[in-house]
């Protein structure tokens, strides 16, 4: 699944879109009253986490921006949003690899990610029809994507040997003449954006003190790492990476953890985010240390696992068992440790 710096990069490339007025819909999506999105303005662009929110109001009335009316596209901010591309680009998922920690996961356990990581109500059409603005809520699949100006086309055949070119889920051609193309995505109207910049990993207003407390918890630390409720948008390629990065075991109780091993945790986090976002944005691969590796950068054999809650779904994990020691040793916790593999 998308995680935040993959989401946030889609919302830098629907941002010059901005200010600019929908002139014809299309796409697959069964969603109802999308249609009625002909003819209204694009009026805001937010991500928070795993979700992507899109705002929609009349074409007519004035489109501000601080209170001043402006006919054009919202002007980006500096630092990461100005090295938003506005020409045609693709931002796909297809090449980070993340089919392969889902691969596992059965359509119940699928059900419970995607209600976790929505972090948002999914209230009637009619509810948000009420408000000034019409928001949609966009939550991406494996292969989620969003393009600008450009369809995506088959770069292979798939299992059946067609050459058949991915079906988009919604298509926006707005009266500029440019389009925005949406893959793969669960849609879906709500009143208003489900944004907590309290848990966002990627948001200046990231709160380490909730997070850092709830890594404190006696529970693995690689189950707190993917709750959306205190690390919005990381998702199981950071976790591991970072988990690497720190040199602490998936496994490890994070209540035994010391207290500067979690804080390297929490630096860890905000700064692969951040840099991956960054060679996002300059149309740069990330390179793994650990993840879907078979070994460390050190040489060690990396193991593989498949973890998770009793209650919730399990993700695949990779690790260097040299690397990073469990705490405590297997030897002295009453609990074994879940099959593992090499």
């Amino acid at each position: 699944m998308p995680e935040g710096p993959s989401v946030k990069s889609f919302q830098l490339l629907t941002a010059p879109f901005v200010g600019q007025v929908v002139a014809k819909v299309g796409g697959s999506s069964r969603q109802r009253n999308l249609k009625d999105l002909k003819a209204t303005r694009l009026q805001d662009s937010q991500a928070s986490g795993k979700n992507l929110f899109l705002a929609f109001g009349a074409a007519l009335e004035a489109w501000t921006m601080g209170g001043s009316p402006s006919p054009g596209p919202v002007e980006e901010e500096p630092t990461i949003q100005g090295k938003a591309d506005r020409g045609a680009c693709s931002l796909t998922l297809a090449q980070e690899g993340q089919e392969e920690d889902v691969a596992q996961l059965s359509p119940e356990e699928h059900s419970v990610q995607r209600k976790q990581e929505m972090g948002c109500s999914v209230p009637d059409a009619s509810d948000a029809a009420g408000d000034t603005w019409k928001w949609l809520r966009f939550h991406f699949g494996l292969y989620g994507s969003i393009r600008a100006n450009e369809f995506s086309r088959a770069n292979k055949a798939n299992k059946r040997g067609d050459w058949k070119d991915p079906v988009p889920r919604l298509v926006l051609h707005f009266d500029s003449g440019g389009f925005l193309v949406f893959y793969n995505c669960q849609i879906h109207w709500c009143t208003s954006p489900a944004v907590e910049p309290a848990s966002d990993i990627l948001s200046p207003k990231f709160h380490r003190g909730q997070a850092l407390a709830a890594l404190r918890q006696p529970t693995s630390i690689c189950y707190t790492l993917l709750d959306q409720r205190y690390f919005s948008g990381l998702g199981n390629i950071i976790k591991n990476e970072i988990l690497y990065l720190a040199r602490i075991h998936p496994l490890s109780q994070g209540s035994l953890l010391a207290l500067s091993a979690l804080e390297s945790l929490l630096d860890h986090a905000v700064q692969f985010s951040t840099d991956w976002l960054h060679k996002k944005l300059a149309g740069k691969g990330l390179h793994y240390q650990i993840y879907l590796k078979e070994k460390c950068p050190l040489g060690h054999k990396v193991m593989q696992g498949t973890f998770g809650p009793q209650d919730g779904f399990k993700r695949l994990s990779w690790w260097c068992p040299q690397c990073q020691p469990r705490v405590p040793p297997e030897g002295n916790d009453p609990k074994s440790l879940p099959e593992a593999k090499v």
